[in-house]
């Protein structure tokens, strides 16, 4: 294998699903993307993809590679986090509010990982609604907010911030794989196909759009309604009806087939993540390593 490049390439192709969704998310062209990967099987001397009109999956040899990639990227990873971390001296407290599917599914992994090596440091992490955080964050209450870009989601401004990218986050409908009926792509008018499961509170913006679709659907009530990303992702797996989840939170269910994703052709939606965190901080430092850690964990 030539690098770690072609592997993390690789690893986001099959991640993804295809080509497109891992050029736009790696910022390549589709055809840069193709050529890593066949670049990788002729080094192997093995095809690593079924390249299907939908979808792209792993061989079985492409499956055994995806997970040592996973691996090798991961632990090259930890080890740029570990010296950029040690290096920096982490010391002190950073308070951080954000969501709680944001928490989920980028927080918690890290936590351990930056404790470790660095038992001087204190984190902080507080989810709330995200009008609260913006509140709290004017307030000098949290250090950094992790949040969807708060003009176009909340109608707010951040003030006295500053602010990077973190990542794209799409809103997926999905539904229970055990449901032989479940279709695979749907126009928004056909959403009273199956009992609505609702998730609430997080993203106002898209709930807006969401019911503004469901008005011209039939039979569109929700049924179960949850602020709760773990209960939802429970419910809809027992087959008690579909709904839409931040893709973050439910990769590894549509994955691993106990979820279906079902393409609604007229409802793409899709979130910039943002770190937001204070003009002149005292703890620039922390807060710089605390957003790499954060980069690279979406990365691996």
């Amino acid at each position: 294998m030539k690098n770690l490049y072609q592997l993390t390439t690789f690893v986001t192709v099959i991640a993804e699903g295809s080509m497109t969704a891992a050029a736009d998310k790696l910022y390549l062209t589709q055809p840069a993307v193709s050529q890593q990967i066949r670049n990788l099987e002729e080094d192997l001397g093995v095809e690593l993809l079924v390249r299907g009109v939908r979808q792209i999956k792993a061989t079985p040899q492409g499956e055994v590679l995806y997970e040592y990639a996973k691996k090798i990227i991961h632990l090259t990873q930890q080890a740029e986090i570990a010296i950029k971390s040690i290096g920096n001296q982490m010391k002190g407290q950073l308070r951080i509010g954000t969501l709680n599917s944001i928490g989920l599914q980028l927080m918690s992994p890290i936590v351990a990982r930056l404790m470790r090596h660095n038992p001087e440091l204190s984190l902080k992490i507080e989810y709330d609604r995200g009008e609260e955080l913006i509140k709290a964050f004017k307030k000098s209450l949290y250090d950094i907010i992790i949040l969807p870009d708060a003009k176009t989601e909340f109608n707010a401004e951040v003030e006295n911030s500053e602010q990077k990218f973190l990542l794209k986050e799409e809103m997926w409908l999905v539904g229970s794989s055990k449901d032989e009926k479940m279709p695979q792509q749907i126009q928004s008018k056909d959403l009273g196909a199956f009992p609505l499961v609702n998730f609430t509170d997080e993203f106002p913006h898209f709930n807006s759009l969401l019911q503004e679709k469901l008005a011209g659907a039939s039979n569109s009530t929700a049924i179960f309604e949850s602020s709760n990303v773990g209960t939802l992702k429970r419910v809809i797996e027992s087959g008690l009806g579909w709904g839409f989840l931040p893709a973050h939170s439910i990769k590894k269910q549509v994955r691993s087939g106990r979820l279906n994703r079902v393409y609604v052709k007229d409802l793409h939606y899709e979130l910039d993540l943002m770190f937001y965190y204070k003009k002149n901080s005292e703890n620039k430092a922390l807060v710089e390593v605390f957003y790499q850690t954060l980069s690279q964990q979406e990365k691996a």
